[in-house]
This record gives C-alpha cells, sequence and structure tokens, in this order.
C-alpha cells in the first residue's frame, strides 16, 4: 500500500509540474495586462498578449487561457484604436481584433457556455459591420447569436452586461434606445459593485468596471443630463485616471459651467 501510495504522489507532483508553468504565464500575463490596463499602454498589452498566447501552447485545452488571449488583444486593438489615424496603426488594430475573434472562437469551442466569450465575440462582430449595410447582413446575425448566448449563461455577469451595453451605445438611434443602453450600463455598475465584494483567483477577470462607468456618464452626455454625465465622468477618471476617453468627455460636459 506504502508502495502504491508513493507512485500517486509522484504522479500528482509530476502532472503539478508539468501544470506550473502554463498557470505561472496565464497569471503573469493577467499581472501584465491590469498594469496595461491602467495605464492604457499598448506595449504592456502585447507583452500580456504574449504571455497569453504562450500559456495557450502549453495548455491548448484551457478555454481560460484562449479568453484571456481574446481580451488582451482586443484591448490592444481598442488602444491602437485610440492613437492618431495612420496606416500602420488602422493595420495592427485589424490584425489585434481579428487575434482577439481567433482566441475568442477557440475558447466557446472548449466551452460552449463562456458568456464572456460569447459577449466578447458580439461586440467584435459588431465593431466589424462599422455601419456598414453589407457586413451587416455578413455580420449581424453572428452578434445575435453571441449576444443571447453570452445572456443565457451570463445574464448576471457584469462583462456581459457591460459589453452588450456599449454595443447598444454605439447603434442607438434616439433617445429611446440610449436609455435602454443606460439601463444596461446601470445593471452592469450594480453587477460590478457586487463583484468587488467577492474573492478573486489569479486568473478571475475584474475589468471593465472604471470603463462602464465611462460609458454611463457618455450615455448620459447624449441624453443632456450634464450634471450625472459630469458625476460619473469623475468617478471613472478617479477609477482609471489614463482614461483619455473619460477626460474628454469631462471637459465637454463642464464647460461653461
Amino acid at each position: 500500500m506504502n508502495r502504491w501510495v508513493a507512485i500517486l504522489l509522484w504522479l500528482v507532483a509530476v502532472l503539478v509540474k508539468a501544470e506550473s508553468p502554463g498557470d505561472n504565464l496565464a497569471a503573469a500575463g493577467v499581472a501584465e495586462f491590469t498594469a496595461a490596463y491602467q495605464a492604457w499602454n499598448g506595449a504592456r498589452f502585447k507583452a500580456a498578449a504574449d504571455l497569453f498566447r504562450r500559456a495557450c501552447t502549453n495548455a491548448p485545452n484551457s478555454c481560460t487561457n484562449f479568453y484571456w488571449l481574446g481580451v488582451a488583444e482586443f484591448h490592444r486593438a481598442l488602444e491602437l484604436r485610440s492613437l492618431p489615424v495612420r496606416p500602420a496603426n488602422t493595420l495592427a488594430a485589424d490584425a489585434a481584433l481579428d487575434a482577439a475573434l481567433a482566441a475568442l472562437l477557440v475558447a466557446v469551442k472548449l466551452d460552449k457556455q463562456h458568456a464572456e466569450s460569447h459577449a466578447l465575440l458580439g461586440t467584435i462582430y459588431g465593431m466589424k459591420i462599422n455601419g456598414n449595410l453589407l457586413r451587416a447582413a455578413r455580420f449581424g446575425p453572428r452578434v445575435s447569436k453571441h449576444r443571447d448566448l453570452a445572456l443565457a449563461s451570463g445574464a448576471n455577469n457584469a462583462r456581459v452586461r457591460y459589453l452588450l451595453g456599449t454595443c447598444q451605445f454605439h447603434t442607438a438611434k434616439g433617445t429611446a434606445a440610449r436609455r435602454e443602453a443606460l439601463a444596461s450600463f446601470l445593471l452592469a455598475e450594480r453587477l460590478f459593485a457586487a463583484e468587488a465584494e467577492q474573492p478573486t483567483g489569479p486568473l478571475d477577470p475584474r475589468w471593465g468596471r472604471s470603463s462602464c462607468l465611462t460609458f454611463i456618464g457618455r450615455t448620459y452626455e447624449l441624453l443632456g443630463q450634464r450634471a450625472e454625465a459630469a458625476d460619473y465622468l469623475r468617478r471613472a477618471l478617479l477609477a482609471h485616471p489614463a482614461d483619455h476617453i473619460a477626460k474628454a468627455a469631462l471637459e465637454r460636459v463642464t464647460q461653461n459651467q
């Protein structure tokens, strides 16, 4: 019996060692992504993506690793889109968005109920439409498909509600549609607050809360509620001082006040 116990313990130790490099790479990637998000730093988003890509190579059946790779590349694309419009920046942003799409498609193949991956896929397909009718015909059904799958398994997930709110925000025409987007963001805000009270592991996602506050502020701005907009934009900047979108919006809503 002692011999078999020793063999079992040896096998466990081997498995733990085999998994440790991938786990360590993913945890390092999350730390790098968090730093990149706070500083809104493209080089660090790329470094995070590189770490997650290595983690995916080491653990090709890990939905979590592919999800995080998609998250890092998605934010890298957003950072590149925030730079001055130049062909090199546009091409790099498109490449990062395609890399995010590819990673997230693997994630939902590994776990069909991964709500945040579905929500990000719906968001990316929506970005690809970009007001083009032909692309809307092609990608519109995919937006709806992944939105529905995200809600089916993640109706109480803060990032799911936040990402779906961004889709509503960018397609909203008129006051009623903007108020629907606002309702999604306000629900996400409540879910983010509840999430913040829960313990977190090294690979648990916690991104999106400050950006949600920014979108609430921008939505209030479009609705003409400048005092509410300013309040939320200040809260966003308190949480994320590098948020250039919140800074610009706050300057607009506080002019002549």
